[in-house]
């Protein structure tokens, strides 16, 4: 038994490993803040991302997790810390989402969930939000594409562009929606009143559904689609009623929801450790390429042949531009040029984070290293080679984090040592080896045929104790003499008879021969 125990769990892992390796042989990891390899990919990843936050001018600690978002509440310092999670080609679970939820609301944590399926719903759920698994068909705003040679391509309802606030709910604001953001301003951080152009590739639609149901909370939508676009679940026939127009302002891109959280502890202005208030914040972006490279840099965005307003393609196709459309920006108030997603996004972490909490030490807020910005890649497929061993991290956090699975692990293994129990033989009486070398050893089992003879052993050795005899002494005396010694009949009959006894004539004999001499 314990030797098909230990086959069935060696087979188990073996299975397991080659499993998840041949699942994931053939997927290639996008969206990783660390793969900079140059290949069909590289558009797809996070790496620009990455390093402009840890770049000089900003200067995060950057640092990623490959488990369980479930290990979220246990980081240092949760109210300073950003988590990215970027396009999850795997669902959360149940636990997942309320320990994400925790962060946000209890730990003053910040979350940027970008993702365009209901992988992220979930999570979503949580915070009174839902994703629509369908993309967003937008005519009126939507970017130019041209190919590589510069023949402009065929119209793609479906690569949106918008005019988002960094904290400001947009249907809220007034005449200043109009303002582009200068690279001052956002250098400065005084970002409050004014709007940037935001470029998506393949959105979906998000909604917040319930905003009444927490007062607690602020809820912002900071870039929507047009009043006219449809949530396209029937792409062959746009104009189907099935296709829902889901009004002016509600079709939401990004959506922000801050949380005041109370009691948090951290350095204060004396540089002791008190309690102080922060916000919790978790940003909903439709669509997880807003961060890939491809759209975050503006010079590879150019490479892709991505077109500015000043391109005579809009006018061409007869559909507006964020500073030509009535609900985008102003070219008389500032530039309206596109800089890539990076100078939007950058401008929202900065603003999510504590930087301009006045009851944080200084020695905090003026150190942009002392806020750290965590890529999330456990969602995302990994190499055949890492994949075991990333699931089987996953699968171990998610067990121990988790109450109900945790006590089921314990059961499980008060289960396997009851049978361990059960299965082990009964243990030899134990040997005296004055071997260090050989202390954990015990004596083989014994055969059944040598009972007789060991029992027959065990009495002569006690006759020969009992009269104070050496072995050679005792080798010398015959056999009527050691009958004589022995006297009791049943005993001497075990001496001398050639008889084969039973096992239980044996244990009969043997109480009898711990009584002799007494």
């Amino acid at each position: 038994m314990e030797t098909w125990l230990k086959v069935g769990l060696v087979s188990s892992l073996f299975l397991s490993v080659l499993v998840i390796s041949v699942v994931s042989w053939d997927k290639n990891t996008v969206l990783s803040p660390y793969n900079n390899a140059a290949d069909e990919y590289s558009m797809q990843q996070l790496t620009e991302m990455r390093v402009t936050l840890e770049g000089d001018d900003q200067d995060y600690s950057i640092a990623n997790t490959m488990s369980t978002p479930m290990l979220v509440n246990d980081w240092n310092d949760p109210h300073r810390t950003l988590l990215v999670i970027a396009g999850p080609e795997k669902p959360f679970d149940a636990a997942e989402a309320s320990a994400l939820h925790d962060f946000v609301t209890k730990k003053g944590g910040k979350v940027i969930l970008a993702a365009s399926s209901t992988n992220a719903q979930l999570v979503a759920s949580e915070f009174g939000v839902k994703y629509f698994d369908a993309p967003v068909y937008d005519d009126q705003r939507y970017y130019e594409v041209e190919d590589s040679v510069g023949v402009l391509q065929p119209a793609d309802y479906r690569r949106l562009w918008s005019a988002a606030s960094v904290n400001q709910n947009i249907s809220e604001m007034g005449a200043e929606k109009l303002i582009p953001c200068s690279e001052e301003s956002v250098n400065n951080a005084q970002v409050d009143n004014c709007r940037m152009p935001v470029l998506f590739h393949r959105p979906t639609a998000i909604q917040v559904l319930d905003e009444q149901s927490d007062s607690n909370r602020d809820i912002s939508i900071l870039a929507a689609a047009s009043t006219s676009a449809r949530v396209a679940k029937f792409p062959d026939n746009i104009d189907s009623d099935q296709n829902p127009t889901l009004g002016e302002g509600m079709t939401g891109l990004i959506i922000r929801i801050d949380y005041p959280v109370s009691g948090v502890l951290d350095v204060i202005k004396n540089n002791d450790y008190g309690e102080i208030d922060v916000t919790g914040s978790i940003v909903f972006v439709s669509d997880h390429s807003v961060l890939a490279n491809h759209l975050w840099d503006a010079d590879l965005a150019e490479e892709n042949g991505y077109l500015q307003c000043t391109s005579p393609a809009y006018v061409e196709n007869g559909h507006n531009c964020w500073d030509s459309d009535p609900d985008g920006l102003s070219s008389a108030q500032g530039s309206t040029d596109w800089n890539g997603n990076s100078q939007y996004f950058s401008a929202l972490i900065r603003d999510m984070m504590e930087f301009d909490n006045p009851e944080l030490s200084t020695t905090i807020t003026r150190s942009p290293s002392e806020f750290y910005v965590v890529f999330d890649e456990s969602r995302h497929v990994s190499s055949p080679l890492i994949s075991p061993f990333t699931e089987a991290m996953g699968a171990v956090v998610l067990l121990t984090s988790d109450v109900v699975l945790k006590w089921l692990i314990i059961l499980n293994l008060f289960a396997l040592l009851a049978i361990a129990i059960m299965v082990v033989p009964e243990k030899e009486n134990w040997r005296h080896v004055f071997d260090l070398t050989r202390f954990r050893e015990r004596p083989s089992k014994l055969d059944p045929s040598q009972y007789q003879a060991r029992t027959r052993d065990a009495l002569l050795s006690k006759v020969r104790q009992f009269n104070d005899l050496t072995r050679d002494e005792f080798m010398r005396k015959s056999p009527a003499e050691i009958m004589q010694m022995v006297r009791d009949p049943r005993l001497v009959e075990l001496i001398s008879s050639t008889r084969s006894y039973s096992n239980e004539e044996l244990r009969e004999v043997i109480p009898q021969i711990r009584r002799w001499g007494n």
